[in-house]
């Protein structure tokens, strides 16, 4: 169903590029070699623009309701999910039986924890200042 839909809505698109492309404009446009005296033209200048200003509206108003339809055809079988869902789950401070640090178990103490060595030691300390 949602092909044969994309199908006409390709299909509007085309047909209203065409539409808009042969109305009249300032400088006259891509209508401009219809003969606006009726003379060897099919409409008349003012029934052509009627004619071609109605067929604009209709198929505008059909491009914004494929358009309204695919776009919830798209979002008919989709689930509500949250960011934070998918977001890690908080592990126990570094220190268990030290002070508790307002941000324990934050960004940065997992980051350290995953840099540890894996035999539990101390990490290396930074090096002295040079001596002068």
């Amino acid at each position: 169903m949602q092909n044969v839909l994309i199908v006409i809505h390709l299909i509007i698109v085309v047909a209203l590029v065409g539409v808009v492309l042969l109305q009249r404009s300032e400088g006259g446009g891509l209508g401009m070699g219809s003969g606006g005296g009726g003379a060897g033209g099919f409409m008349t200048g003012r029934g052509q623009a009627n004619a071609l200003t109605r067929a604009t509206a209709i198929l505008a108003g059909a491009f914004f309701l494929t358009s309204i339809v695919l776009a919830v055809m798209a979002n008919r079988g989709r689930v509500q999910r949250s960011i934070i869902d998918g977001a890690p789950g908080t592990s126990a401070p570094a220190n268990p039986g030290g002070p508790s640090a307002p941000n324990a178990g934050g960004v940065l103490d997992q980051l350290r924890q995953m840099q540890a060595p894996a035999g539990g030691a101390q990490p290396p300390t930074p090096p002295a200042a040079p001596q002068q």
